[in-house]
């Protein structure tokens, strides 16, 4: 295991650019300073890996670096500063930046000045509040225009969509050493929205796309409500791109509306999508899937799919029709023919399931269904050894609820997320019961630093079902735990009771958990150290002397949108038969 960990670590060290040429900076900061001040400065500054070849070479750096530190002196609020470039007389010639920063400037009286007409009484509180530049702050430049930002945001807000920033005046005081800042804004006139105006809607219905609007023509103008707009689009994946914007002032209508110009290119009608993986465990799959967009003229989706595999065979189709006679409401019809054939279980049959998801706010959802599914399955009965085949028909109803409180869903830093899912399910047939099928599930993002380059990232997953014992519950329906998405350092099924001749039993209660460490290394390359661990219940409550547990490090390579993700695990202890070694790789972080 040794071996292997430092194998991984030595890869990653070999694809970091870092470690072919070392940088240093481009001129050395010296004085009296605050810490944080220092390393401010010298980041302006920079590095190089250049070096220096004459003393005109070592003071034009000097001069350069000075006027770098002259404007984070003053962005950080020191405005009483001494700075002298210079270069040393050792050889080669280093250059040098002598700061001497003074004192710090706060932040004084702020004013705000309307030109033209100004707002109505209540937007002109409320730009005056979101200013919030408070007397006796540091005078910190970035700070200053920031609440210009969010003047101007503010009234936009209440409705005026033409309000600019006109130049401001800041007043530097060396003689109280305070920095007033006067804000001078043109918040123009109050407008009011009509409906959409849309170009390039190709093959969607228009009078469907109007429906989408979050407005009523004749409300005040808010950017969120045009934000909104174009997300309900996007969210639909039947354009290539999506322009939302408000008209200009002369669009408007006799009576005084602005409409919303909406900008659609339609992406391909049709597309083919081909597929191959290859598995030590799963073995060789193919798959193939061809989609239909928009061919109901409100952007949905129509796909057929095949897929052939050592594991899992099937053949469907899937049908995605958004904002279902409502915004933000998606309605999902499905049926396939699959047959499974997994270390536990042998499971052949046909399914028909339909859902409703409907968002609340940018990242949660809620989501119910039914499903009916006619099944054969075969399984080994424990304490016997011989083959149980049931003939079944299934029919299930699910609740689901997903709260994203995380900063990116492929790999989040920071924020938390948490799913409950509960499926009431009847089955009829050869066994007649009905059970409560449950699973939630929470994970958490802890960045140790600002920049997010150290993750903290912590998962716990629970399942139990009811009103029913492991031999009664379908095989297909039991919970597992094992594989790269479960418990690293075991193969998919392997954590759990097993019969007599080792197949996976699976159980009726689940436990799982994560621990993970991620260290950004470049803007590319990172790794990830983490513990895995995991149990299943067969008949009662989760026994945690039987509970297996993984160790492993990870490599991961930044695609831009996700990162490819490698990981290496291996059982703290195993089993006889047990590989020592896991490997998994797939795309976007393990949780």
């Amino acid at each position: 295991m040794g071996r292997l960990l430092y194998a991984v670590a030595a890869s990653a060290a070999l694809c970091t650019p870092g470690a072919v040429a070392a940088a240093e900076p481009k001129a050395v900061v010296q004085g009296e300073m605050d810490p944080d001040l220092r390393t401010a400065i010298q980041r302006v500054i920079g590095e190089t890996d250049r070096p220096i070849e004459n003393r005109f070479e070592a003071r034009r750096r000097a001069r350069a670096a000075a006027e770098d530190a002259i404007a984070a002196l003053r962005s950080e609020g020191y405005y009483g500063y001494q700075v002298e470039p210079e270069v040393t007389e050792a050889e080669p010639p280093r250059p040098v930046v002598q700061i001497t920063p003074g004192p710090r400037f706060l932040v004084g009286a702020s004013a705000l000045e309307w030109r033209g007409a100004p707002p109505d009484d209540d937007s002109a509180a409320a730009a005056r509040e979101a200013m919030a530049l408070r007397p006796g702050a540091p005078g910190r430049a970035v700070d200053v225009i920031a609440a210009e930002g969010r003047v101007v945001a503010a009234i936009q807000k209440r409705g005026y969509a033409d309000a600019v920033a006109e130049p401001r005046e800041v007043i530097v005081d060396h003689a109280d050493r305070t920095l007033r800042p006067t804000y001078r804004i043109a918040a123009g006139s109050l407008v009011r929205l009509d409906g959409l105006d849309v170009t390039g809607e190709g093959r969607t219905n228009p009078t469907w796309l109007r429906r989408l609007a979050p407005w009523e023509s004749g409300d005040v103008y808010d950017p969120d409500d045009v934000a909104e707009l174009e997300r309900r689009l996007l969210d639909t994946s039947a354009y290539d791109s999506v322009t939302v914007a408000l008209a200009p002032a002369d669009k408007a209508t006799g009576e005084g509306l602005r409409p919303v110009v909406v900008s659609l290119a339609a992406r391909k009608p049709r597309t083919i999508e081909a597929g191959a993986s290859y598995a030590t465990v799963d073995g060789i799959g193919v798959n193939v899937r061809w989609t239909h967009y928009n061919r109901l003229r409100r952007a949905d989706t129509m796909a057929l799919y095949g897929q052939i595999s050592d594991r899992d065979s099937r053949a469907g189709i899937d049908v995605s029709l958004p904002h279902w006679r409502r915004a933000q409401q998606t309605l999902k019809l499905g049926a396939a023919a699959y047959d499974e054939e997994t270390d536990a279980y042998d499971e052949a049959g046909v399914e028909a399931r339909a859902d409703v998801t409907r968002r609340y706010g940018k990242t949660s959802y809620v989501t119910v269904g039914a499903s009916v599914t006619a099944s054969r399955s075969d399984e080994l009965k424990a304490g016997t050894g011989t083959t149980l085949g049931r003939d079944l028909v299934t029919l299930a109803t699910l609740g689901d609820l997903l709260l994203d409180r995380s900063n990116d869903p492929l790999n989040p830093t920071q924020g938390w997320r948490l799913s409950a899912r509960l499926e009431p399910t009847l089955i009829l047939g050869d066994t007649n019961l009905p059970y409560l099928r449950a699973v939630a599930q929470g994970s958490y993002y802890l960045p140790l630093d600002k920049r997010g380059r150290t993750v903290v990232a912590a998962r716990l997953r629970l399942g139990r079902i009811l009103n029913g014992t492991v031999d009664q519950i379908p095989a297909s329906q039991r919970f597992y735990a094992g594989g790269g998405g479960s418990v690293r350092g075991f193969p998919y099924q392997a954590v759990g009771p097993r019969i007599d001749d080792d197949t996976p039993r699976g159980g009726v209660f689940l436990f799982e958990s994560s621990f993970e460490v991620r260290q950004e290394l470049t803007a590319k390359w990172g790794m990830a150290a983490f513990v895995d661990a995991g149990a299943v219940g067969s008949s009662g409550p989760i026994d945690f002397q039987d509970l297996a547990v993984g160790v492993g490090l990870g490599v991961r390579y930044n695609l831009g949108f996700a990162p490819i993700r490698v990981d290496v695990a291996t059982p703290v202890a195993r089993r006889n038969g047990e590989q020592a070694i896991q490997v998994y790789v797939s795309i976007g972080q393990s949780f």
